[in-house]
């Protein structure tokens, strides 16, 4: 696929943009090495759930259960497990020098333990092969939410059990695929899957356990990931080891007492325990009640290590109210803002700004990159079959906009990786809300990179020199 600058003035929304890329190409503060690119998961674009050995997840089971809220299912979603050479030529044609994919864990060790699925390894190193001769770095993510539905009918992540299989899942896809691909994320917002999924019931398993189930997953998956880092560095002396949570600043909805302190409580459970955890050894005070009868002794030795990359996901900041009642007390306020995404997240940039400054000045700068950033819009195609999502472009150059001023402040952030590389299933919304910078048309498959794809290829195009 070759996308000419013709084609990329032919789209309106995306030419207004040239003046605003032009100036950022310009502009010192993006290193010749930076990463460009964008980020998938496995569960969300491969289809292919019953294919060459693969095993039932826990989202199969949760849209067998129908959870879903479109009746949609992931059995084919963008069927990148067929089409993979296809989306690997969309990135090659965007310039993109970066890719995070994760690895289906039911793929690989269908039950959860024993056995690996060599047919599954096989479709990974395809892609990887790809990737490298599209001159992409793959960073592979070893957990996307899809746990084995195995290895949940033993607990899951209410388990402290978990650690031992994981940890073997590691080893048996690094020791396959760790010749080529160096950079290793472990997990995928810890946070998330704890929220959503253990104390709520809005995403697989849909447990709906509170706020225990919230600190039992949250702490369960540190003692896997500490576990994971430690069994690839024993053999992997040369892998880039890190992981992938969703950090959100925790804004009070007004300056209440109550709700400072609401913000402050949704803070830890949001944000600390995952990061504070891994890069600290500790936890936040304000759990630590809570915490007393799920942390034993070592465990905190156990989940802190010495990431070499940490993968931030930014979306919104955390408007967060007083609310008796509810889970650690605290509610959803109302953003102080006019603009929002068809998921009705806010759209604020200079949280994204906040967010890499706090890691210079609270962490001691590690080495990080934007692992997820993107929103969800109604997308359009017009008559002549072209997406003209303008509001996408406008919030993709408004945060590579607070990301350069965060690198011109002396964050440590090492690249950029768009949300979502293709329209996917997006979990319980189902095939119903768009993140892509590539359409989907999923009856038939094809593909149509929108207005943001093009913004996006020719800003990283000049940015990068080419």
């Amino acid at each position: 696929m070759r996308l000419t600058r013709r084609d990329f003035l032919a789209t309106t929304a995306a030419a207004a943009m040239l003046p605003r890329m032009a100036s950022a190409a310009k502009t010192p503060g993006f290193p010749q090495d930076f990463l460009w690119g964008a980020s998938t998961s496995a569960y969300q674009i491969e289809g292919a759930l019953e294919t060459d050995g693969r095993g039932p997840s826990i989202w199969d089971t949760f849209a067998a259960q129908g959870r879903i809220q479109d009746g949609s299912t992931a059995t084919q979603a963008c069927d990148h497990y067929h089409r993979f050479r296809e989306d690997v030529a969309l990135m090659r044609a965007a310039h993109f020098n970066a890719y995070r994919f994760s690895v289906a864990w039911p793929r690989i060790v269908p039950t959860g333990s024993g056995a690996v699925n060599a047919k599954g390894l096989d479709f990974y190193d395809r892609l990887v092969d790809e990737l490298l001769k599209a001159g992409i770095r793959p960073l592979a993510c070893l957990y996307h939410w899809d746990m084995p539905q195995a290895l949940q009918d033993q607990g899951g992540w209410q388990s402290r059990a978990m650690a031992g299989p994981f940890a073997d899942y590691a080893r048996a896809v690094t020791r396959r695929l760790g010749d080529r691909v160096k950079d290793w994320m472990m997990l995928n917002e810890p946070n998330v899957v704890a929220i959503f999924g253990h104390g709520l019931t809005e995403h697989a398993p849909g447990l709906g356990l509170g706020e225990m189930g919230v600190l039992r997953a949250l702490h369960h998956q540190n003692l896997a990931q500490g576990a994971a880092l430690r069994a690839i560095r024993a053999e992997h002396g040369d892998a880039r080891l890190g992981t992938v949570t969703s950090v959100q600043p925790c804004r009070p909805e007004t300056p209440s007492d109550s709700d400072r302190a609401a913000a402050i409580r949704w803070d830890a459970v949001w944000n600390r325990v995952a990061v504070d955890g891994l890069l600290r050894g500790a936890f936040p005070d304000v759990l630590a009640d809570k915490m007393a009868d799920i942390v034993q002794p070592g465990d905190l030795a156990a989940i802190k290590f010495p990431v070499d990359l940490l993968g931030i996901n930014y979306y919104s900041p955390n408007t967060m109210r007083h609310a008796p009642g509810r889970m650690f007390e605290v509610g959803w306020g109302k953003a102080p803002t006019d603009r929002f995404t068809a998921m009705g997240w806010p759209v604020q940039p200079d949280g994204l700004y906040e967010v890499l400054m706090e890691f210079k000045n609270l962490y001691g700068n590690p080495a990080t990159f934007v692992a997820e950033n993107g929103a969800a819009y109604d997308d359009v195609v017009s008559a002549n079959g072209q997406v003209h999502d303008s509001e996408r472009v406008r919030y993709l150059a408004d945060h590579i906009a607070e990301l350069r001023r965060a690198l011109a402040d002396g964050a440590n952030v090492r690249g950029y990786l768009a949300w979502s590389l293709l329209d996917n299933f997006e979990w319980a919304f189902g095939l119903s809300k768009r993140f892509g910078l590539v359409r989907v048309e999923y009856d038939s498959q094809k593909r149509i990179p929108k207005d943001s794809y093009r913004w996006f290829a020719e800003f990283v195009k000049q940015v990068r020199g080419l």
